[in-house]
């Protein structure tokens, strides 16, 4: 029987399904991942709840600062990357629907498609940081020479602008939104090593109608961390946009 855990249950020369060692049937090996995937989104959603909990208070207490932090998003990127990560979420429903009817090579296909979906998310994001960076929004002193700074020429916030508290305010949104964008954008890059790994094995004709169950809880895990980017960005780069 084969040790690795994405390929437990493969089948053997009799042509059947046998579940790894510690499980009775293949069914009861399903449910029992299922559930374990669940229990795991479950802490997730726990994690990322208390990100957006202090999100909302403080920009209960910092509106002002808040939506002209926020009006400096690029929101056309943001954009884009919410309709390439929409994109994904077909792409890695259509690759378990092919090992549901036995088409290994669209397997392959709609799994790399994935990954390029997700590869190019990223890529926009470093883009979009490198801009925060340009731009001396990044919090914190001990980024000096590049001292944070907001500059906000809107008829709203130009009162405020000078204002230290007022910079202290706005770091705290670029704060969160460095927290919590490269938090998200890890959870990317964990869901393309495991596609990697997952298109691999696909490769070598691991999944089909018989057994594709780790597909199916990859699948969950990435439609967990769209969803995620589906909160993120009317949040983030929203709330100021009509400042502009």
């Amino acid at each position: 029987m084969n040790s690795t855990p994405l390929v437990a249950g493969h089948a053997h020369g009799d042509g059947h399904r046998h579940p790894a060692h510690q499980f009775e049937t293949m069914e009861q090996q399903k449910e029992t991942s299922t559930l374990g995937m669940w229990l795991f989104l479950v802490t997730e959603i726990m994690f990322f709840g208390g990100l957006f909990t202090a999100y909302v208070i403080y920009r209960n207490m910092y509106p002002a600062a808040f939506a002209a932090a926020s009006s400096t998003l690029n929101v056309p990127l943001g954009a884009a990357n919410t309709a390439v990560l929409i994109c994904s979420s077909l792409t890695m429903a259509l690759a378990i629907r092919s090992a549901q009817v036995n088409q290994r090579k669209k397997i392959v296909l709609f799994l790399l498609l994935t990954m390029v979906l997700g590869t190019a998310f990223l890529v926009v994001k470093g883009f979009e940081y490198h801009d925060k960076f340009v731009e001396s929004h990044i919090p914190g002193d001990k980024f000096k020479p590049f001292n944070f700074v907001l500059e906000n020429e809107h008829e709203a916030s130009v009162a405020y602008a000078a204002d230290p508290l007022y910079q202290r305010h706005a770091e705290i949104f670029f704060s969160l939104y460095f927290i919590m964008t490269a938090i998200h954008a890890t959870h990317m890059i964990i869901g393309i090593a495991i596609l990697a790994v997952l298109a691999f094995y696909s490769r070598r004709g691991k999944f089909d109608s018989g057994y594709y169950n780790p597909l199916e809880m990859t699948g969950l895990y990435w439609h967990f961390v769209d969803i995620v980017w589906i909160f993120l960005f009317p949040l983030l780069y929203l709330l100021g946009a009509h400042t502009k």
